[in-house]
């Protein structure tokens, strides 16, 4: 897969890269509250096997709402920087959920 260059792109890509069979019966709703240059709002609903992106704000984010710097969750997306190196340096900032957010992203393939 190749590295995304965009948010759009991360987002847009998420449900072909969806690995259904790790996320099990999971059921989340996660809003992306992603700021700066190409930045955006995107909600993340995962249930019944599928991955959903809309971009604008959850109606009710069940799960989490995540807050980054675009180029920062870019650069988490491509692996070149580690989702928890940022969320302990204050990068990436989540409320919710916490012990799912932390499953989250193994449920995607990785670029």
């Amino acid at each position: 897969m190749e590295k995304p260059n965009s948010i759009a792109e991360v987002m847009q890509k998420l449900p072909e890269a969806f690995l259904a069979a790790k996320a099990g019966n999971a059921k989340a709703v996660v809003q992306f509250n992603l700021s700066g240059e190409g930045g955006g709002t995107y909600t993340v609903t995962i249930g019944e096997g599928k991955c959903q992106v809309a971009e604008g704000p959850a109606t009710a984010p069940t799960t989490a709402i995540v807050n980054a710097a675009a180029a920062d969750y870019l650069a988490i997306a491509r692996n070149e920087l580690n989702a928890v190196s940022a969320f302990m340096g204050g990068k990436l900032k989540i409320a919710g959920d916490m012990s799912l957010m932390m499953k989250f992203m193994d449920w995607f393939a990785k670029p």
